[in-house]
């Protein structure tokens, strides 16, 4: 796994307690993209609010945290040539009604809020969050 050819992807809560984990993984491979490391987990408050620190400032946070707490979820890294950027185009828009056909959250999201996926928006954040889910072993062992 080399920089820029992985990225880190969570099945949110959502998408993973209505039955949608194992066809998104399906519609992510089938794009191309290899499952290099995988957890299922239920976040806590604490791990949710660190992950998603950035936005603290934001309105939505607070919700935010609650919802990516609410129930399991599916943090993965995914290995694909340019993967950053074509895993944010497979997934489409924020919003299920905007984001284009085909893509997971116009298949699978029920909201803009409730949208099924997360995705790295760069590499540096996706070798970030990569480690925040995953050990270096567990990183080295995927390759």
């Amino acid at each position: 796994m080399t920089s820029g050819n992985i990225t880190l992807t969570i099945i949110k809560p959502d998408a993973f307690t209505s039955g949608k984990a194992g066809k998104i993984i399906a519609h992510l491979e089938a794009e191309g993209y290899a499952v290099r490391a995988a957890r299922v987990m239920r976040l806590t408050e604490a791990q949710a609010g660190e992950f998603y620190a950035v936005h603290r400032e934001r309105p939505f946070y607070k919700s935010l945290v609650s919802f990516m707490t609410s129930g399991t979820c599916m943090p993965m890294v995914l290995e694909k040539a340019g993967a950053v950027a074509a895993l944010r185009k497979s997934i489409g828009a924020t919003d299920p009604k905007e984001a284009d056909a085909g893509t997971v959250r116009k298949l699978y999201a029920e909201s803009k809020e409730r949208n099924a996926i997360h995705a790295s928006d760069s590499d540096e954040n996706a070798a970030r969050e990569s480690r925040f889910f995953f050990s270096e072993a567990e990183l080295i062992a995927a390759k």
